[in-house]
């Protein structure tokens, strides 16, 4: 685990059009030890989170150019890297809140917040990116190794057919959020899935191999959201 007291700054990429605000946390953010980079389109962020991609990704959802959903579903599809993003919004309603988590938010703010809640907020999702090691994810029992490809739950390793690693490694970089299913499908095969139901068969092979040896279950469906992992200790 990384020590917070020898850690490098966090990176924090701010997506905000309106001037006074993103000043505002500009400024708050920059006094608590943030470094903070700022872009007020929505063409410019993605830009520049793919070319320098920062610890947490601030993103407002309404934007010159290319509006926050765009840019979020861009990241996740070019990005070679999971960057954890942060939506802040007006926009308050579960319909708003489900359609953000779809285009592959982490979290979501709703306008108007307190400083102190956004920086919490950035510091777990950051806390999340950089624990363990740049190649492995850990989470409870479950190890995944990005470089070699293996995954392991309590030492024992799992024989997952390619989607259902894919899907895995998918939830263990959104984890402990939910991955909607349509967030799944754009993820795994773009904008060319299979006919019938691509989801079920891969997400029955991931938990025959993930949980069916264990007494806990690891995989777990959200009701009217989609899937997540859960630690298991």
């Amino acid at each position: 685990m990384i020590d917070p007291a020898t850690a490098p700054a966090l990176e924090v990429l701010l997506v905000e059009d309106h001037a006074e605000l993103s000043e505002s946390l500009r400024a708050a953010l920059t006094a608590r030890g943030l470094l903070v980079q700022h872009a007020v389109d929505g063409r410019a962020a993605l830009a520049m989170a793919l070319a320098e991609p920062p610890d947490v990704l601030v993103l407002d959802l309404t934007l010159p150019g290319l509006d926050g959903l765009h840019v979020c579903r861009r990241l996740r599809a070019q990005a070679d890297r999971h960057i954890p993003v942060l939506m802040l919004t007006a926009r308050d309603t579960l319909a708003d809140k489900l359609a953000g988590f779809d285009a592959g938010a982490d979290d979501y703010l709703i306008k108007p917040f307190a400083t102190e809640e956004l920086l919490a907020r950035i510091h777990a999702l950051a806390h999340r990116r950089r624990a363990g090691t740049a190649h492995l994810l850990q989470i409870g029992s479950l190890t995944i190794d990005r470089r070699t490809g293996h995954a392991t739950r309590a030492g024992q390793p799992l024989a997952l057919r390619q989607t259902a690693h894919r899907i895995l490694l998918i939830l263990a970089e959104a984890w402990p959020r939910a991955v909607t299913r349509s967030e799944l499908i754009r993820q795994l095969w773009r904008d060319d899935p299979p006919e019938s139901d691509p989801l079920r068969t891969h997400l029955y092979l991931l938990r025959q191999a993930l949980d069916k040896p264990f007494t806990v279950p690891m995989l777990e469906t959200v009701h009217d959201v989609g899937v997540r992992l859960r630690a298991d200790r």
